[in-house]
């Protein structure tokens, strides 16, 4: 028979237009065209999920191949092979032949051979005068050949695909690890701590997670991972920050000067577990002094000038720790100052008070300075300042020395934190106007 043309099925079999068009395709091929067949078998190997047949649909492809004379599919040779059931099923390692059928049938179903079915549907080849093979009835090889390239592309493509699910895997993997490990150092640095919410979470996260799934799956859980462990490392940089604050003030003794011999103060309040628990007390202390009726205190400027080391005592300066500005004006003029707080927000004063103390920390703000400012303007007037200091902290060269000069007009009485509270939120709000 001449290549290129349609045979119907032999007995009962219908002709549908999926054969019409397989057998169009397979007489499509160019005489030039020809690829190794071992390396085109493997590569429908590799892309069976697609093209959609098993594993024993694919030992009797191998069987047929085997049965071609020649390593590679080439255009101009017949790419028609006929054995026999009896052949197929020794090559096949004995398979039935009620089964042999049956996987005949899904290979032509798949579209990777089509049937050249003779007269009597038997199977053979008859050979032209020269003695090489003229004609061939049996199964037409020329839907691999043809389909070569669309086969690479569906291969290349799993192969992506299973590498992306690999890589995501290892990234939850790791991303596991860390946080494991993260949850036993903070156990390590208190444990006092308050971690459950975080190992609630993780517990959740990685609790019934199956071995297979969907590469989508892995990635909707890694990136709810990768937010867990960051904003583990965060509580556990601050924990860090917050000990290193309690360190330096300890090695420095926060040691001051009292030029008064008559003073009853002996020595400045208590740090107890850290500068977060002294400015915790500096506020209660604050709020009892504001409510019980205070004597009258003599004018500043009345005072002789301190010297450059001593110490005033809060208690010269009541009047200046209330609350000059709300909190909410504070937060929203300096928003940045929220991150560095407790678990990440500024509730109250004492939150903010303990967000200051890692601010100066990591602004290198000396103790004294700290204190010294806490002892004039007061604790929580201090704590909205290095606000403000950390919002214009790319605009200032020492913050340090930036807090003492504010301290030194506080004393003159040359500085009041409503200009600067104000002057941060307009330029915000500009800024936002731009911005839209």
């Amino acid at each position: 028979m001449e290549r290129g043309s349609v045979t119907t099925p032999f007995g009962r079999r219908a002709m549908t237009l999926g054969m019409l068009a397989r057998q169009i395709a397979a007489g499509d091929i160019s005489p030039k065209q020809s690829v190794d067949k071992w390396k085109l078998f493997r590569t429908v190997c590799e892309a069976k999920s697609e093209i959609g047949v098993s594993d024993r649909s694919l030992a009797v492809l191998n069987a047929l191949l085997s049965f071609y004379p020649g390593a590679e599919l080439s255009g101009d040779d017949g790419l028609v092979v006929f054995p026999s059931n009896a052949q197929l099923s020794l090559r096949t390692h004995g398979m039935a032949g009620t089964t042999l059928r049956r996987h005949l049938g899904c290979l032509v179903e798949a579209g990777l051979i089509v049937r050249r079915d003779s007269p009597n549907g038997k199977r053979y080849a008859r050979k032209n005068r020269s003695g090489a093979i003229g004609e061939a009835f049996g199964f037409d090889l020329g839907p691999l050949l043809a389909r070569a390239d669309e086969f690479k592309a569906v291969a290349a493509k799993l192969a992506a695909e299973r590498q992306h699910l690999r890589l995501v895997r290892e990234r939850l993997s790791l991303c596991r690890r860390d946080i494991t490990k993260l949850l036993d150092l903070s156990r390590e640095i208190g444990p006092d701590i308050d971690c459950q919410a975080f190992e609630s979470e993780f517990e959740t996260l990685i609790g019934g997670m199956p071995r297979k799934a969907p590469v989508g799956f892995f990635e909707a859980r890694l990136e709810k991972l990768e937010k867990l462990r960051n904003a583990l490392t965060n509580h556990l940089e601050i924990l860090l920050n917050s000990q290193k604050t309690a360190t330096n003030d300890h090695q420095n003794g926060w040691h001051k000067q009292n030029s008064d011999p008559d003073s009853n103060l002996e020595s400045e309040p208590g740090l107890g577990k850290g500068e977060g628990a002294k400015l915790a007390d500096g506020l209660c202390e604050t709020e009892r002094t504001a409510e019980v009726p205070q004597p009258h205190q003599p004018a500043l400027h009345d005072d002789p000038a301190p010297k450059p080391n001593s110490f005033v005592p809060p208690a010269e300066f009541v009047d200046r720790a209330h609350r000059q500005i709300p909190l909410p004006a504070v937060l929203q003029a300096c928003p940045q100052i929220a991150d560095y707080g407790p678990s990440g927000r500024v509730a109250n004063w004492k939150d903010l008070m303990t967000a200051a103390i890692v601010v100066r920390t990591m602004l290198d703000v000396s103790a004294d300075a700290y204190q010294d400012a806490c002892a004039v303007l007061g604790y929580e007037t201090t704590a909205a300042v290095m606000a403000c200091i950390l919002e214009r902290a790319d605009r200032i060269n020492s913050p340090g020395g930036y807090l003492r000069d504010l301290t030194r007009r506080a004393r003159q009485r040359g500085f009041s934190l409503a200009p600067m509270i104000s002057a941060l939120a307009q330029a915000r709000r500009a800024s936002a106007l731009m911005a839209t």
